[in-house]
């Protein structure tokens, strides 16, 4: 199985390659994706990567907190897809 992380505060320059290769220090990296803004074009300074789990695990204890380009990363493990957004269920 395999785990989403989210990563918040990135640096708004960062590639999804950079990303990926600071995550591969610490086990498999599946996919990186860094969400960007739908008018500008911009990043929107935070991603998700995927892990097998015991690897996400450990990443995340190893980066949370940690500086990447001069900003302090929050790095956790992502709210199942799906569960976001507005509404309620009635």
């Amino acid at each position: 199985m395999s785990q989403r992380i989210y990563v918040g505060n990135l640096p708004y320059e960062a590639r999804e390659s950079e990303v990926e290769e600071l995550f591969s220090e610490h086990g498999e990296v599946i996919s990186v994706a860094l969400p960007t803004d739908r008018e500008t074009g911009r990043a929107r300074g935070f991603g998700f990567v995927e892990m097998p789990d015991e690897d996400a695990t450990k990443a995340i204890s190893a980066l949370d907190g940690t500086t990447f380009q001069g900003r302090r990363l929050n790095v956790d493990a992502a709210p199942p897809r799906g569960r976001g957004g507005g509404g309620g269920g009635f």
